[in-house]
Formats: structure tokens, sequence, C-alpha cells
């Protein structure tokens, strides 16, 4: 308990030290890939991520989506992308390879989708190597390029207001 606060407080320290390093690089590419985050908690419709992807142009085997859960024991077979939180050190390390893989792929656009406040969504989302961060409002307004207020269960207004945002950016 005693080291699991301080290997929390060493991954805030780390995620504050990204967000004040993160510098803006946004282009006019055209959206190729696209990167998911998730909260496998709040949100099971892993389809609508691709019907996303569809409406974005964007190829079936250029969109990746990883989940995070509480508890794998129950969503272990749900989804083969499923992580929590033992899949982290000290200091934002990953210990995960197919995190680590996906984080270094430099998708053209990253959704994080989630809202509730898990230390290990934002250090993902944080930690990605994306080009164009798109999320839901939370607390920490610096993870994300364009953030949308939308409530978790209105996944098609999210991917409307997506869609209609990414056109007006010219990367559609």
């Amino acid at each position: 308990m005693f080291l699991k606060a301080f290997k929390e407080k060493s991954n805030k320290k780390y995620l504050n030290k990204l967000l004040l390093e993160r510098s803006l690089n946004v282009n006019n590419n055209k959206t190729k890939s696209l990167g998911v985050i998730l909260n496998f908690d709040e949100i099971e419709d892993f389809n609508a991520f691709n019907v996303l992807a569809s409406r974005l142009k964007v190829h079936a085997n250029k969109i990746k989506v990883i989940a995070y859960t509480t508890d794998l024991k129950s969503h272990g077979n749900s989804w083969d992308a499923c992580f929590n939180a033992k899949d982290f050190g000290w200091n934002g390390e990953i210990k995960n390879i197919e995190l680590q893989t996906f984080l270094n792929e430099p998708f053209d656009v990253l959704i994080s989708y989630y809202t509730q406040e898990h230390l290990e969504l934002k250090l993902l989302t944080a930690l990605s190597k994306s080009q164009f961060k798109i999320g839901i409002l939370q607390s920490e307004t610096r993870l994300n390029d364009l953030i949308i207020k939308t409530k978790i269960s209105e996944i098609e207004v999210f991917g409307n207001e997506v869609v209609k945002y990414l056109t007006v950016l010219n990367k559609i």
C-alpha cells in the first residue's frame, strides 16, 4: 500500500512533466491511421470505432483499439488488447510490450474515449506518438489537441463532431 502510493505519485509527476514538455505539431496531412484508447469499464461498443474509422476513410487494418480495465479477469477474453494498472511501473514505465508498440505507433489521429479519472489512461494518451489527439472533456485539458464535450454514452454525437472538425481542419 505504501509503495503503491509512491508509485502513483511518481507517475503523476512524470505525467505532469510530459504535459509541460508537450508541443503542438498540427499539419494538414490526411488521416490514414487511427488509434483508440478507451476504458472498457465505461464502454464496450468497439464496433462504433470501426464505423467512425470508415467515416474518417481509415482502412480497417489501420485502426488499433486498446482498452483499460480495472478487472482483467471479467473482461480478459472480451477484447484482445486489454490492460490494467499492473502494466505500468514507476515513472511512467510501460511493462506490456503490446502497449509499448501501440504508443510508438505514429497514428495520424488518436481518440482518447474515457471520462473516469485513471492515471494509466492519461499516461497512455500523453505517451502516445500520435500527431493529433482527440478526447472527451476531462479535468486535464492539456492531454488532447481537440476536446469534444459529450457524454460517454453519446458515441454517435462524438463521431459526428470528430468528422465535422477533422473536415474543417482538412484532415479528411
